[in-house]
C-alpha cells in the first residue's frame, strides 16, 4: 500500500489524459520509475529550444519546437500518472515532478530569446522569469495548507499552446515578420503570455489570501 497520496494534483482534459493510459500502464509494466519520466521531459524542452534557437536558420524547425513542447508537457502528466499507478509516490517525487518544469520553463524560453525571431530577446526571458513566479506562486497555498493554485489564464499547457500558435504562424507567414519592424509576431506573443502570467499570478494570490482561515487575515 503506498505510504503517500499527492495531496496537490493539476487539473488535466480527460482527453489528453487518456492519450497516456496505454503508456502509464506499460511503464509500470516495464518498471520504468516516474523520475525517469520527469527528466525526460528536461530532454524534450532541449530539444525545443534547441529547435528555436537554429529556427532562423532552419525556419521548419519553428513547427518541431512547439511538438516538442507539447511532448514535454505530455511527459510533466505521465510521470504522475505512472507514480500512482505504480503506488511510487513520495514526497521526494514531489519534487523530482515539479523541478524539470520550472528547469523546461527556462530552457525553452531562453531558446525563444535566442532564437532570432524577437527584435527584443529581453522578452523572452521575461517570460521565463514570470513562468518560475507563477509556478512559485501557486505553491504558496500548499506551502500553507490551503492547497496548490492552478487557475489564471496562463498556466504551463495554455503557455505552452500560445508559444505553438506564435511559432506556427511564424513560420508560415515570414513575409509578416519581416514587415513588423518594431515588434514580431513572436514579440507579441511573448507579450500576451507576460500579460497572462500577471494576471495568473493576481488570481492565484487572491484565491490563496481569500482561502486563509479569517483569524490569518
Amino acid at each position: 500500500m503506498a505510504l503517500y497520496e499527492p495531496t496537490s494534483r493539476r487539473p488535466i482534459a480527460t482527453v489528453f489524459r487518456r492519450t497516456a493510459d496505454a503508456a502509464a500502464r506499460g511503464c509500470v509494466a516495464m518498471r520504468i520509475s516516474a523520475d525517469a519520466i520527469s527528466y525526460s521531459s528536461i530532454v524534450a524542452a532541449v530539444g525545443a529550444a534547441v529547435c528555436f534557437w537554429q529556427s532562423a536558420q532552419h525556419p521548419t524547425l519553428l513547427v518541431v519546437a512547439p511538438l516538442l513542447c507539447f511532448l514535454r508537457l505530455w511527459f510533466n502528466m505521465l510521470d504522475g500518472m505512472v507514480a500512482i499507478a505504480g503506488r511510487s509516490a513520495s514526497l521526494r517525487g514531489e519534487i523530482v515532478n515539479d523541478l524539470p518544469d520550472r528547469l523546461s520553463d527556462v530552457i525553452i524560453f531562453v531558446g525563444v530569446a535566442h532564437s532570432g525571431w524577437l527584435h527584443h530577446p529581453t522578452l523572452g526571458y521575461l517570460v521565463a522569469i514570470l513562468a518560475l513566479l507563477t509556478a512559485y506562486v501557486g505553491l504558496f497555498g500548499q506551502a500553507i495548507g490551503v492547497g496548490r493554485q492552478f487557475g489564471g489564464l496562463m498556466s504551463k499547457p495554455w503557455r505552452m499552446l500560445v508559444l505553438a500558435i506564435g511559432s506556427w504562424v511564424t513560420w508560415l507567414a515570414p513575409a509578416l515578420v519581416e514587415s513588423m519592424p518594431r515588434l514580431t509576431i513572436l514579440d507579441w506573443t511573448c507579450l500576451f503570455i507576460i500579460a497572462g502570467c500577471v494576471q495568473t499570478i493576481v488570481v492565484r494570490l487572491k484565491r490563496i489570501l481569500h482561502s486563509l482561515p479569517s483569524e490569518s487575515k
